[in-house]
Order: structure tokens, then C-alpha cells, then sequence
């Protein structure tokens, strides 16, 4: 009998530090209503400095007050995202109404060049046509960018995703093995499939339970360095594997504060005696005989 396990792959980001990272791109309902949003925010100042305009500015000639009035409204529409997406890190008040941010394509935070090409584009896109190509570019990206996207080097992702479930804790026996582990080739889908295999794991039966188990164990010992202990049952790989990458992430997207404490030294055998089960869902799996 033949079981697949319906993988959904969140986008992936690589960091400077080679770091990959699931996060939910947007979808473009989403990004429409959030735009929406900061449309009638601009809107709403942009009135209320017309107002001002006519109010004050009457006693200067026409065209002095037509120039004045065309610097406030390219102010107005450029000015309004670049300062809050700058200052927010990403973020408009339209984008933190519905969950929205603006990252780099390298993951890192939006930088004050990229909020300002976002912006002198979307005055185009946006404002002199109505919107139209960026949301023709939206459909054709796979990443869902718009044309300021493209020429800014960004993407904007949903800080709402599903969330995904904690990962597994490290078996205590593995931890020296997980240390020293190159993990820069396993994929993320790689990584998600074992990941939903070990929140299923306690749902499936045995038989498929174990094929499933040592058919994922043999795809990762293929992108992994060294390979895992003999002997080691195959949740407890996936387990420590998962677990080590987990880590690993946090750790190089930690702010840099005060020097960690040197690793301990693991020794180079495992330890004697059996393995100790992790603390997952996963522990009653069993190897086949």
C-alpha cells in the first residue's frame, strides 16, 4: 500500500549567512486590501494639506501655488511609505493592519534605498495607472512581486502564516553527532516532509509508519555530513536532524550581544547503552525486525 504525505512548502529565503528561512509570501488579495489601506491613509492627509493649502497660500501667485501643490503631492505618495517602511522596518499602516512586511530577498530588513525604489515605482504603478501593472506582475512572479519589488530587490511576505508546530527535541545520545553535522545541502522540502512525518507518525501504522521512516532516513543521509550513527532507529535521525537545523537557524538570526559561551567538547564514539527515545510525537515508533 502506497501513502504520500501532502507536503505544503512555505517560499523560501536564503540569508547573507547562508541561512534558509520558510516564511509565507503574500498573497495579492491580501497585499490589494492592504493597499487599500494606505491609499485612503494618503488620501486622508493629502486633503487635509489641500485644505491647508488653499487656506494659507492664497496670496502667492498661480503658478508658485501649483508648483507648491505638485511638490506636496509627490511628497505625500512617495513620501508617506518610504518614511514608515524605513522607520517600521517594512511596514506600512496598511501592512500592519493585515499582517504584512517587506523583506529583503536575502531575508534581512528592508533598507531606506530599497523603501525609496519601492516607493518612485509605485507612484507609476500605482498612482499614474490605476494600479494595473502591478498587479499584472504580481500574477506572472512566482514570488508575487510587484514591479518595485523587482527593481528594489524585495518581497513582501505574511507575518500571519500557519504556524507550524514546534519542532522536535534533540535525543540527548545524539547531540555530539548533530554538532558536527553539514546540513547546507538538505532542501527545505526535504526538511517539511520530515517534519509533517513526525506530527503523523503516531497517526499511521506501523508497517507504513517504518517504510515511511527509513525511505526519508536514506533521502537525508544523501545531504547530510557525516552519516548517522549505526544502529540509531530512523525517528531519532530525523529527529536530531531537524532539531540540530533548527538551532542552528536561531542561532545565526539571534541579535549579536555578548559572547557565547564555548560548546562542549562531545565525544567522538557515542556514548555506550541504547539510545534515549526523543521527546516527540513520534516515540512509538518501531523499527521493523
Amino acid at each position: 500500500m502506497l501513502v504520500a504525505l501532502v507536503v505544503m512548502v512555505p517560499e523560501t529565503v536564503v540569508t547573507g549567512d547562508a541561512v534558509v528561512l520558510d516564511v509565507q509570501i503574500a498573497q495579492l488579495p491580501v497585499r490589494a486590501v492592504s493597499a487599500m489601506i494606505d491609499i485612503a491613509v494618503i488620501m486622508v492627509g493629502y486633503i487635509i494639506g489641500v485644505l491647508l493649502w488653499a487656506t494659507t497660500l492664497t496670496q502667492f501667485d498661480d503658478a508658485l501655488s501649483a508648483a507648491i501643490l505638485i511638490i506636496f503631492t509627490v511628497l505625500v505618495i512617495v513620501g508617506y511609505p518610504v518614511v514608515f517602511e524605513t522607520a517600521t522596518r517594512g511596514r506600512t499602516l496598511g501592512k500592519i493592519a493585515m499582517g504584512l512586511r517587506v523583506v529583503s530577498d536575502d531575508g534581512g530588513p528592508e533598507r531606506f534605498r530599497q523603501a525609496l525604489f519601492r516607493a518612485l515605482a509605485g507612484f507609476i504603478e500605482i498612482w499614474t495607472f490605476m494600479g494595473g501593472p502591478a498587479v499584472i506582475c504580481s500574477l506572472i512572479s512566482p514570488r508575487g512581486k510587484r514591479i518595485g519589488d523587482v527593481f528594489a530587490g524585495t518581497v513582501v511576505i505574511s507575518e500571519r502564516g500557519p504556524k507550524l508546530p514546534p519542532p522536535p527535541l534533540m535525543p540527548p545520545a545524539l547531540t555530539w553527532w548533530a554538532s558536527s553535522l553539514e546540513l547546507s545541502a538538505l532542501t527545505p522540502d526535504q526538511a517539511e516532509l520530515a517534519r509533517q512525518f513526525l506530527a503523523r507518525a503516531p497517526e499511521l501504522t506501523s508497517h507504513v509508519r517504518d517504510e515511511m521512516a527509513y525511505r526519508i532516513v536514506s533521502d537525508i543521509s544523501t545531504r547530510i555530513s557525516p552519516p548517522p550513527p549505526p544502529g540509531v532507529p530512523p525517528q531519532y535521525v530525523i529527529a536530531a536532524v531537524l532539531a540540530e537545523r533548527h538551532r542552528r537557524e536561531l542561532a545565526r538570526l539571534r541579535p549579536s550581544g555578548p559572547p557565547a559561551p564555548p560548546p562542549p567538547v562531545y565525544p567522538t564514539a557515542p556514548p555506550p547503552g541504547p539510545v534515549a527515545p526523543p521527546q516527540t510525537g513520534a516515540d512509538r515508533f518501531v523499527p521493523p525486525a
